[in-house]
């Protein structure tokens, strides 16, 4: 059956190009909403500002760390051997997966719903293996770990979003004087989201660049760049004019500005990180249909990257960031819980750091979940009443359906694919 692939293989590249569009169109909408909602709605900085910034960040990242090999199959959640006498069956599986959990997503963006795109995929993935091969070919221990994720994640990242929030309450906000705790705090708030940041940043995003660092280089590293931090801030907040004798509304409206300036250089992070590592999900099964059809059906664990599948990935996580973003923003940002700049610190600084433990762990995580967690802690920390129950519901439902959806989808599509080329 390898004719279908060099009589077909232009047609077959270029619809699942047009696929992974989609699919990055939707990870765009959907997921890099998730790191610069907090810092949206919290007010640090504007929707128009969070585009540009995702932007450059999520292009740079993905770019220039998003791989020049990238894994074919995320996670080894299918076992390869099963497809060596039928490459075919892997291409188009690999094409309905992108288009199910393309279209799943932007419908998932539309209605405001964070859900995970590396969910959305796997359940696609998982869906025509188990039904178009075999349920054999599927691991499914892999596929129980991430459901296993549902509930480890947002707990780790709420617990820590809620110790966090907490401390800054006590150190600052409670005080008799906030403002001058705040000048003698927050530098070393600065230099532990210094610290995390960098080591997201180094050891999701930079080993693809050839620059890989052994663990504890990793952490020295980061170690030195968060004292930086914390020196710069020091000297930065030093140098605000602000009023000490002022009263407390306006002093705390002061020390809420410092906190916007943190913000904006964790979501800065947040997408760099972001990008050089989701925008595996759009170019990975893309790869694999490139590099199957293109080998005359040889099928490896790792393709080398086509000069033009990364761009393709990069530029439609922006696109889709710019054009339908809006309503994922708005649900992480504003619908749960009330957030401003210190609270959106608390839950950002807490996200990336449960993406640091479960990097050093192999937890599979999502984004997403973490950082509904996160700020679903943030909400905790000012009492039950705080959060919007309704929304928490629709998101939490919204998550237990995406493996299905993916996988239901994915096999329509791999049926309707197979018959149109077979």
């Amino acid at each position: 059956m390898v004719d279908v692939l060099v009589t077909n293989g232009p047609w077959l590249i270029g619809i699942a190009a047009l696929f992974g569009f989609l699919m990055a169109w939707g990870i765009g909408a959907n997921d890099v909403a998730n790191a610069m909602g907090t810092s949206v709605g919290s007010n640090a900085i504007t929707i128009k500002q969070a585009i540009i910034i995702a932007m450059i960040f999520e292009f740079a990242g993905a770019y220039l760390a998003g791989g020049e090999v990238t894994s074919t199959i995320r996670n080894g959640i299918i076992d390869s051997a099963y497809f060596v006498d039928s490459p075919e069956l892997l291409v188009y599986g690999m094409i309905s997966a992108l288009l199910a959990a393309g279209i799943w997503l932007v419908f998932a963006s539309a209605l405001g719903w964070p859900v995970s795109t590396t969910h959305s995929i796997v359940g696609a993935i998982v869906g025509f293996a188990a039904v178009g091969v075999g349920a054999d070919a599927v691991a499914w221990g892999k596929v129980g770990g991430i459901v296993g994720s549902w509930v480890v994640t947002p707990a780790i990242s709420g617990f820590i979003a809620f110790m966090i929030f907490q401390s800054v309450q006590k150190l600052i906000f409670n005080t008799d004087n906030p403002l001058e705790n705040a000048k003698r705090y927050v530098p070393f708030y600065m230099a532990l989201a210094g610290f995390v940041m960098s080591l997201v940043t180094v050891k999701k995003g930079l080993k693809h660049v050839g620059l890989d660092f052994s663990n504890g280089e990793a952490y020295a590293l980061s170690l030195a760049l968060a004292v930086l931090v914390g020196i710069g801030g020091m000297i930065a907040i030093k140098r605000l004019k602000m009023d000490s004798k002022a009263d407390r509304q306006t002093q705390f409206g002061n020390v809420e500005k410092v906190f916007a300036i943190l913000m904006v250089v964790t979501a800065c992070c947040m997408a760099f990180a972001h990008g050089s590592n989701d925008v595996a999900n759009a170019i990975g099964p893309l790869a694999a249909v490139v590099s199957v059809v293109e080998s005359g059906g040889v099928i490896s664990n790792k393709a080398d990257l086509v000069w033009w599948i990364l761009p393709l990935g990069a530029v439609g996580i922006v696109l889709g960031l710019a054009i339908f973003g809006q309503r994922v923003m708005q649900t992480i940002g504003k619908n749960i819980t009330h957030l401003t700049p210190s609270r959106g610190f608390a839950a950002e600084l807490a996200a990336a750091s449960t993406v640091v433990i479960a990097s050093g762990t192999g937890l599979p995580i999502s984004t997403t979940q973490t950082l509904v967690g996160a700020v679903l802690g943030v909400g905790m920390a000012r009492g039950i009443a705080a959060i919007n129950m309704g929304v928490v519901r629709n998101i939490v439902v919204s998550w237990v359906v995406t493996l299905p959806a993916g996988a239901g989808l994915s096999i329509i599509f791999f049926f309707m694919i197979k018959g149109i080329f077979n």
